[in-house]
C-alpha cells in the first residue's frame, strides 16, 4: 500500500472549473472519504487521480513517484465504480481472473489469489456462478474481489453502494470498513452520503463546488464544521441556522434572534471571540437537533415555541418547533410527542451552539 499526495490540483472542463487548486494527503492504510453534493468535483478529483482525466494544473503523487504522465494501468490503483461492470459471460472467478490474466500471471498464483479473495469476502460458492445469477450484494462483493486480487498500491472507491437497497448498504457500510482495515488498504471513497462518510472513513475531505470545505475526523467535521456549509451538509436532520445580531449591553453578552423574536445569553468567552473575528455584529446561530431540548417548565433559560409537525422515526422523533417567523427542528425521545400547535418551552445546550460571521460564512465558535 502507499501514501496518495495531490497538490495544487486543477482540472476544467470547458469554461468550468471541476476541480479548483486542491491540495490532500492521504496517508498509508487510511481509509478518505471525499463527501459533497453531485458536481462539487469529488469524483473528478478521484479520476484524476486514476489517471482517467489529465489535470490541467498540479501534480498527484503515489507512494512518492509523480503520476501526472502514466497512464491509469502504470499506477498501480484499482478503481471499483459504481457500476459493477461485470462480464456478464463470465463466471465469478473468470471475472475476478480477468485483471491478473492481462498481465500475464501464472495460472497458480491466480488460483492462489482468487481463493484468498473469495475467503475474505465469503463469496467461494459464488465462483463458478455468472453475474445474471448474484444479487446486488453478491455483484458488489465481486466487483471488490476482482480489485483485490491484484493487490494494488490504493482503492479507488466511486459511489460503489449507491445501487444497494437501504437494508444492504448498512450491511456493506460495515464489511467494507472491517475489510479495509483487515487487509490494511489506502483506500479513497467517494460519496454524496454524509452517513456512509461518517461511519466508514479515517479522514473526511468535504467539498463544494470545486473547492476543499473542510479536512478532518468524522468527529472534527461534526462538531467543529469550518463554515455555514459543511455544518449544514453533514447531519441529519441538518443544522438549525437562525439569523442573529449580537449585543454586549452593560458587559453582557446576548445573541438577539431575528426581529428580536428571542434573545440568548451566552458566556462572556464566547463574546470575546465574536468581538475579535467577526466583521460586524451580524451573525449566524446554528444548533443541531440534538442540542434542543423540551423542558416542562418555562425558566430565564428557555424559550417557548409552537410545535408544528411531529416526525416519528421509532428510535426517535424530530418535532419541527416555530418560534416567531423561525423554524427549527428538535430531536427527542420516541415517548416525547407533543400536539400539533401545544407550546413547549425549550432550552437550548451552549456548550454546544455554532456561531457563523454572516458575511464570510466561516466558523466563529
Amino acid at each position: 500500500m502507499a501514501d496518495v499526495r495531490v497538490e495544487n490540483l486543477v482540472k476544467r472542463f470547458d469554461d468550468v472549473t471541476a476541480v479548483n487548486n486542491i491540495s490532500l494527503d492521504v496517508k498509508d492504510k487510511e481509509f478518505t472519504v471525499f463527501l459533497g453534493p453531485s458536481g462539487c468535483g469529488k469524483t473528478t478529483t478521484l479520476r484524476s487521480i486514476a489517471g482517467l482525466e489529465r489535470p490541467d494544473e498540479g501534480n498527484i503523487y503515489i507512494d512518492n513517484i509523480l503520476v501526472n504522465d502514466l497512464p491509469p494501468a502504470d499506477r498501480d490503483v484499482a478503481f471499483v465504480f459504481q457500476f459493477y461492470a461485470l462480464y456478464p459471460h463470465m463466471t465469478v472467478f473468470d471475472n475476478m481472473a480477468f485483471p491478473l490474466k492481462a498481465v500475464k500471471t501464472p495460472k497458480p498464483e491466480i488460483e492462489s489469489r482468487i481463493n484468498e479473495v473469495s475467503r475474505i469476502l465469503r463469496i467461494e460458492k459464488l465462483l463458478p456462478r455468472t453475474p445474471e445469477k448474484l444479487s446486488g450484494g453478491e455483484m458488489q462483493r465481486v466487483a471488490l474481489g476482482r480489485a483485490m486480487v491484484r493487490r494494488p498500491k490504493a482503492f479507488l472507491m466511486d459511489e460503489p453502494l449507491t445501487n444497494l437497497d437501504a437494508k444492504l448498504r448498512a450491511e456493506m457500510r460495515a464489511e467494507l470498513k472491517r475489510l479495509q482495515k483487515d487487509i490494511g488498504a489506502t483506500t479513497i471513497y467517494v460519496t454524496h452520503d454524509q452517513i456512509e462518510a461518517m461511519s466508514m472513513g479515517d479522514k473526511i475531505i468535504v467539498m463544494n463546488f470545486g473547492v476543499i470545505q473542510q479536512i478532518g475526523t468524522p468527529a472534527e467535521v461534526y462538531d467543529h464544521p469550518a463554515n455555514l456549509f459543511v455544518a449544514g451538509f453533514v447531519g441529519s436532520p441538518s443544522m438549525n441556522f437562525l439569523q442573529c445580531t449580537y449585543s454586549n449591553e452593560l458587559g453582557k453578552s446576548t445573541l438577539i434572534v431575528g426581529n428580536n423574536d428571542f434573545r440568548l445569553d451566552i458566556p462572556e468567552s464566547i463574546g470575546k471571540k465574536i468581538k475579535d473575528s467577526a466583521t460586524n455584529a451580524e451573525l449566524i446561530l446554528g444548533v443541531r437537533a440534538e442540542d434542543i431540548f423540551i423542558r416542562d417548565e418555562p425558566s430565564p433559560e428557555t424559550v417557548q415555541a409552537e410545535v408544528y409537525i411531529v416526525e416519528p422515526l421509532g428510535s426517535e422523533n424530530i418535532i419541527d418547533l416555530r418560534i416567531a417567523e423561525n423554524m427549527i427542528k428538535a430531536k427527542t425521545l420516541p415517548t416525547v410527542m407533543p400536539d400539533i400547535g401545544q407550546k413547549v418551552n425549550i432550552w437550548f445546550n451552549k456548550d454546544r451552539i455554532h456561531i457563523f460571521d454572516k458575511n464570510t460564512e466561516k466558523a466563529i465558535f
